[in-house]
């Protein structure tokens, strides 16, 4: 995403212009979410971590609805929790343990995901969880990982363990909890969520009709998602999709400073 001289105008004198990108692009990923349905009134989170070698990244300001979210009340956290740009919001502690622990351990979460949708939690119910037997489902075919339900996300403790479910996945599915994305990139992360949450939608909805579900065949299935790469492809992965979306949604980085 190039920012115009007008967006890099209305950058606080202080932060450089690689972490207002990314507060831009964060700040409308929530906007979008809001507008999708995706939230769960002030809760989850989406981080993204900030350009540099601190790995500090960004979250939601706890108590604030998506709608509400900007680039500039986004708070900035290092991993021990702690604020690092004078925020006077508070942190979720659920939100800072799962995050945290995904950012510290791998080098290419830039973008980390957590919801508690309908179709994803009622997926991550089920003992089988995510199928791969319909479209989108057949897309993320091997990057599928699962972490056993621990309760409420507020113990340290925890954290070793959902790295290590999650391994080098790009998704975790938290049974009997909700679902997880960590992704290189926002318009990236955002593409693969929407096709989870597109293939949680549509096994909840074929699983309410009578008769078997269709499988699909092996071979296909192993080849589905190298052929799926061709829409990741070029310097910024899911670009497109995420620009049309915040298009049809309204959203304009000007209106999120």
């Amino acid at each position: 995403m190039d920012l115009s001289e007008k967006l890099l105008r209305l950058k606080p004198a202080a932060m450089d212009a690689e972490e207002w990108r990314v507060r831009l692009e964060l700040s409308a990923l929530y906007r979008a979410f809001d507008w999708l349905g995706w939230t769960e009134s002030i809760y989850n989170h989406i981080t993204a971590r900030v350009p540099g070698a601190e790995r500090h990244y960004l979250i939601n300001p706890y108590g604030l609805n998506y709608n509400e979210v900007t680039a500039t009340n986004l708070v900035k956290i290092n991993l021990a929790g702690e604020v690092m740009d004078g925020s006077r919001y508070p942190v979720n502690i659920a939100g800072f343990v799962i995050h945290s622990a995904i950012h510290r351990a791998r080098e290419d979460a830039h973008c980390i995901i957590h919801t508690h949708s309908t179709e994803g939690s009622a997926v991550a119910c089920k003992k089988d969880g995510l199928r791969f037997d319909n479209f989108y489902g057949a897309f993320l075919y091997g990057q599928v990982a699962y972490h056993d339900f621990e309760g409420v996300t507020t113990d340290l403790a925890e954290q070793p363990r959902l790295v290590k479910s999650l391994a080098d996945k790009p998704i975790l599915i938290l049974r009997n909890h909700g679902l997880l994305v960590a992704c290189p990139g926002i318009p990236e992360a955002y593409m693969t969520y929407r096709t989870l949450q597109r293939a949680c939608e549509i096994q909840v909805a074929t699983d309410a009709m009578r008769g078997e579900n269709l499988p699909i065949a092996q071979r296909v299935l192993d080849d589905t998602p190298a052929r799926a790469q061709a829409f990741r492809a070029g310097p910024r992965p899911g670009g497109l999709p995420f620009d049309a979306l915040l298009r049809r949604a309204g959203i304009r980085l000007e209106d999120l400073i």
